[in-house]
Parts: structure tokens; C-alpha cells; sequence
């Protein structure tokens, strides 16, 4: 074998390992992103679960001071249910499966919102610790609840940046890896709402 034949056969093979390696690493750095994606998706499962598991001891300390409210009470019940069975799998985070599950979980925040609008009317109710303290505990956990949003929604940026970029494009096209949905304000959120005394 001659010289030049060693050489061109060197350079082909050190291309072809280079391409390999650069492979290799893109297609990890895929599944740490996707991996990442997953986990701020459990984090927003997470909130939204506690913000479920507060409402029966609300509609509970409701019930013993607005037992005739129970239409809202109801409604609050009926809601939790289908926000709890709405479910999004972790491996297909599209935006259609978002969408449906905030729109469950909005649901059930405007049916808190008229839950927590009948203490208004009662004021032993609103008086009672139990349900101040409850009251807070809501406040903090959808507090938590668009702070996890906000971090799902950026860590599914990143990741769908990777999964978009050429040349890693290409990896993620060959492995499968798709973009993921985002979390988008509800309708109508841009507008303020109208306070009148």
C-alpha cells in the first residue's frame, strides 16, 4: 500500500470517528433535554396534585357555613374530578394534550374562584382559621402552580431549540425526538378584569 492510499484511508476513518462522536453526543444531549422536559412536566403535576388534594377540606369547612350554596359545592367536586383523571403522559407532551389539560385544571380554578367568592357572604366563614388557613394554602400553591408553568415552559423551550436546530435536526429526526406543547395564557387573560365597588 502506498502512502497516499494510508493517508486518504487515515483522514476518511478520523472524518467518519469525528461524525460518530459528534453523533453520539448530540443524540445524549437529546435525552438530557427530553429528560429534562419530563421532569419540570412532573414538577406541574406535582403543584396541580396539591392544589386537588387541598379542595375536599375546603369544600368540607364551606359545607358547615354555606350548605345551601351546594350547587358551587358541587360544581367544585365535579371539576376536581376531571381535572384528577385528565392525565398527560410525560412522553407526548403535544400541544393538543396541554391544551385539554389546562383546560381542566382552568375548570377547576374558576370553579375555586366561585368557591372562595361565597365566603364574601359568610363572614363567620371567612373568619374561620380553618379556612384562612386553607384560603393561604391555595394562594401559595397557585403561586406555585405559574412558577412550575413558567419553568416547564422554559426548560420545553430549550429543548424544542434543540430538537429544531441543524445540524442536531437531523439526530433528533432520525431518533424520533419531537417538539414539545406549551403552556398558553388562558383565553382572554390579556384583558383586566372589571372591579366595580
Amino acid at each position: 500500500m502506498s502512502k497516499n492510499k494510508i493517508s486518504v484511508t487515515a483522514i476518511v476513518i478520523i472524518v467518519l470517528a469525528v461524525i460518530l462522536l459528534w453523533g453520539i453526543n448530540a443524540y445524549n444531549s437529546l435525552v438530557r433535554s427530553e429528560e429534562g422536559v419530563k421532569t419540570a412536566w412532573s414538577q406541574v403535576e406535582n403543584v396541580y396534585q396539591r392544589r386537588a388534594d387541598l379542595i375536599p377540606n375546603l369544600v368540607a369547612t364551606v359545607k358547615g357555613y354555606a350548605a345551601h350554596e351546594s350547587s358551587t359545592l358541587e360544581g367544585v367536586i365535579a371539576a376536581r374530578a376531571k381535572a384528577t383523571q385528565m392525565t398527560v403522559n410525560a412522553d407526548d407532551l403535544s400541544e393538543e394534550n396541554i391544551a385539554a389539560f389546562q383546560q381542566a385544571q382552568g375548570e377547576l380554578g374558576s370553579a375555586l374562584g366561585r368557591l372562595m367568592a361565597i365566603s364574601e357572604a359568610y363572614p363567620d366563614l371567612k373568619a374561620n382559621e380553618n379556612f384562612r388557613d386553607l384560603q393561604a394554602q391555595l394562594e401559595g400553591t397557585e403561586n406555585r402552580i405559574a412558577t412550575e408553568r413558567k419553568n416547564y415552559n422554559q426548560t420545553a423551550k430549550e429543548y424544542n431549540t434543540s430538537v429544531r436546530v441543524f445540524p442536531k435536526s437531523l439526530i433528533a429526526g432520525i431518533f424520533g425526538f419531537k417538539t414539545k406543547g406549551y403552556f398558553e395564557a388562558a383565553e382572554g387573560a390579556s384583558q383586566a378584569p372589571v372591579v366595580e365597588f
